[in-house]
């Protein structure tokens, strides 16, 4: 009889050490969340960052992802969960997806603001809840060291200058220029805005053309409101576009007018179609960014945070311009194609 009793004291404490919940109260490593490198066996040291970009279509998004993945991997005990919203303009959803993550209690936060302002309450609700935030591309109207931890990001504005001196270069300083801007609220397109208009104003001999339209978030819109815009200013010397997906569809616009490679154009960020239209002179130039080295630094900036290394509250991850004449130099062969698929299998 008491042999029995001890079996069946074994059997219920067995059964009861079996049904302990992961610590935390979560699972770290379900397959929904592991984002291309293994976390380190489903340890409790592992720390869960949470990468929230923009979108996830433009190809300057997925290089983000990569070097987030690239972080994950070098780090050990990080798993990376890269979640954005569809489209580029849907900042409810991105609100949501930080909120979400704050509810979810990950460790930290990675995140790529659409809206410099819409963004800064749900960022301050998760600092204040213990959930460190890395500000990646996009500024966010708040306190870098204290409602963030730091900014890791293009030199915007840099970027915008670079712009208007390609541009007042191969116009030969004068001529009329026709600006399609991104969208309201993106802090990044709007320094790059600032940059190349403040620029482009010294040089007396060109006009710039600023009528305040924008080209929204995806290709389709840019080109609608490209077709638009060269409908009413039909006859300009130069073009800038801010930013991938305005610049993609500028592009659209003037070769389904044959007018690519005879106005002058000048874009923002590179992808294989745009590098393209490059070495086939329908683009005059594209400033490019890092953005390997951007989700790379945001994720290795919350991890040192979280280990209590200090962190740079601003972090410059470099801009340069392409030219048909400097495209393919060896050192701009990581910018226009980085080796993400290893990161992205």
């Amino acid at each position: 009889m008491k042999r029995w009793v001890c079996i069946c004291i074994l059997a219920l404490a067995w059964t009861g050490c079996n049904r302990e919940k992961p610590a935390g109260g979560r699972d770290s490593t379900t397959a929904a969340d592991t984002t291309g490198a293994a976390a380190s066996g489903g340890s409790a040291k592992t720390r869960e960052i949470a990468v929230i970009p923009k979108g996830t279509t433009h190809d300057f998004w997925k290089s983000v992802h990569a070097g987030a993945v690239k972080a994950q991997r070098e780090l050990g005990n990080v798993n990376v969960v890269f979640r954005g919203p569809e489209r580029e303009d849907d900042r409810e959803q991105q609100i949501a997806l930080v909120q979400n993550f704050v509810s979810r209690q990950v460790d930290a936060i990675v995140l790529a603001p659409l809206d410099d302002r819409s963004l800064a309450a749900p960022v301050r609700q998760a600092t204040q809840a213990g959930i460190p935030v890395v500000i990646i591309d996009s500024d966010l109207a708040a306190e870098a060291g204290k409602d963030f931890v730091s900014f890791v990001a293009t030199d915007n504005y840099q970027g915008g200058v670079l712009a208007a001196e390609r541009m007042a270069e191969i116009l030969g300083g004068k001529g009329k220029v026709l600006l399609l801007r991104y969208q309201e609220g993106s802090a990044s397109t709007v320094q790059r805005e600032k940059g190349f208009t403040d620029t482009l104003a010294k040089h007396e001999g060109i006009e710039l053309v600023d009528p305040k339209r924008y080209a929204g978030a995806t290709r389709d819109t840019a080109q609608q409101a490209s077709e638009n815009l060269l409908t009413a200013y039909d006859h300009v010397d130069g073009i800038f576009c801010p930013n991938e997906s305005s610049t993609f569809g500028m592009l659209l616009a003037l070769r389904a007018r044959g007018l690519a490679g005879k106005i002058r154009f000048v874009g923002f960020d590179s992808s294989v179609g745009l590098v393209e239209a490059l070495r086939r002179d329908e683009i005059d130039g594209l400033v490019v960014q890092n953005p390997m080295r951007m989700g790379y630094l945001g994720v290795k900036s919350a991890v040192d945070h979280l280990d209590g290394k200090p962190v740079p509250p601003r972090q410059d991850t470099g801009v340069t311009i392409l030219t048909p004449e400097n495209v393919e130099l060896p050192e701009n062969r990581d910018l226009i194609d980085p080796d993400i698929g290893q990161y992205l299998k």
